[in-house]
């Protein structure tokens, strides 16, 4: 589980990787995008960001833990599975 202890330490790990990787970038990017919260431009702060009950039920279905945050490696791993896989 979570080498990372925060999700912003998590997003600082993948930006990184994602500007030296376009290929990358246009996976996270895509499943950012799917995890979006509905009607997101009707609540402040107006960013397509996750629902965080949402967030906390994956966390919990994946890892058994609401509070868990994965690690860079299993977030790019998910990512490219969901292109590979289901051709997104």
């Amino acid at each position: 589980m979570a080498a990372s202890s925060s999700w912003a330490s998590l997003a600082l790990q993948l930006v990184p990787r994602a500007i030296l990787n376009p290929r990358l970038a246009v996976d996270l990017s895509r499943l950012l995008w799917s995890f979006r919260r509905r009607g997101w431009w009707r609540h402040f702060p107006f960013l397509p960001l996750p629902d965080r009950e949402y967030m906390r039920w994956r966390m919990y279905t994946a890892y058994g833990d609401e509070r868990a945050v994965p690690s860079a490696e299993e977030v790019i791993g998910f990512a490219r599975w969901r292109r590979e896989t289901m051709h997104l």
